[in-house]
């Protein structure tokens, strides 16, 4: 369901997770809009550029139930934007305990401060709730996780469905991007960086996804909150490729040699955690009812080498 906003004053959101890379990216879309207010929230110290003002910055565990509810009542705001979560697939899955306690307490814990003071939840989930066996997916298929990231995933969004709360439950897909001060692996740099050394390098061709440039996710997220939308909503890219697809595309954009690019298929790659093959989310919904507009995979490239490009330049 999605209804206009009518409120003058501007719209305050907190956000969780606000030092990671889609936290960033929300904090840099909201600081300009006159009609926002952003508190940022994480449970370290703020990563955040220091030349950023405009925004609070407020130190908070989501896996404190005491601190997560007092935090939310000192800053009441309109809408919250979850986005702290334990996303290292291999790692949730040899840690259950930990993934399960910041993805699933973690969540109960702001769920239930949002019910407390009427704030609308916008979730940020993924395509590993699917098994991937018939996507791409829309918002109402039937989610069925083949690795505990995954589950601790649906889990929370059952919880959420379950609760009294007012939501909104964002899947995403396979996001990439640059943010300050983070170490954050990027298959797009990395390949460029692979072929301008002359280096062959291997990707799989057997694994679908729908890559989402953090920009677009951030919108997404943003046109979510300000029309006051609620239900599941797919956020991600336009484009239905495979790791290898997306490297091809990135040595043709920079007119390097895409021979040096190998194919080959999951079986080749150990990974502790089982990844599901055939993803992707399709977006209609959220083009049709959000005007949600994301870029091409192409134009992502090119908005990610300027950014790169100009962080390197400050360094």
């Amino acid at each position: 369901m999605v209804m206009s906003s009518l409120k003058n004053n501007p719209m305050k959101i907190l956000i969780t997770g606000a030092n990671g890379l889609l936290g960033q990216k929300l904090i840099k879309h909201i600081l300009p809009n006159p009609h926002l207010h952003a508190v940022a929230t994480s449970k370290s110290k703020c990563r955040l550029p220091l030349d950023w003002s405009g925004f609070i910055y407020e130190p908070m565990d989501v896996c404190d139930a005491n601190l997560a509810n007092k935090v939310m009542r000192k800053y009441n705001p309109d809408v919250v934007i979850h986005a702290a979560s334990m996303t290292d697939v291999d790692r949730c899955e040899v840690n259950h305990e930990e993934c399960y306690r910041q993805n699933v307490v973690g969540t109960q814990n702001i769920l239930k401060a949002c019910e407390d003071i009427g704030a609308h939840l916008i979730f940020i989930s993924t395509d590993f709730v699917f098994d991937g066996k018939n996507g791409p997916y829309e918002e109402n298929a039937s989610t069925n996780p083949i690795n505990y990231y995954g589950r601790s995933k649906e889990q929370a969004e059952a919880i959420i469905k379950s609760s009294n709360a007012i939501w909104s439950i964002v899947r995403t897909n396979l996001v990439y991007g640059t943010a300050h001060d983070l170490n954050r692996s990027n298959l797009v740099l990395w390949v460029k960086h692979a072929l301008e050394l002359g280096k062959e390098i291997q990707l799989v061709d057997d694994q679908i996804r729908t890559p989402t440039l953090a920009e677009d996710l951030a919108k997404g997220c943003l046109l979510i909150a300000e029309r006051k939308a609620t239900g599941v909503f797919n956020i991600s890219g336009k484009d239905l490729l495979t790791p290898y697809d997306m490297a091809v595309l990135t040595a043709r954009y920079f007119d390097l040699d895409e021979e040096l690019i190998l194919k080959t298929d999951s079986k080749h790659f150990s990974q502790v955690a089982p990844r599901p093959l055939r993803t992707g989310l399709i977006i209609d919904k959220a083009i049709q009812y959000l005007g949600y507009d994301p870029k091409s995979f192409e134009d992502g490239i090119g908005i990610l080498t300027k950014q790169f490009n100009l962080a390197s330049q400050k360094i």
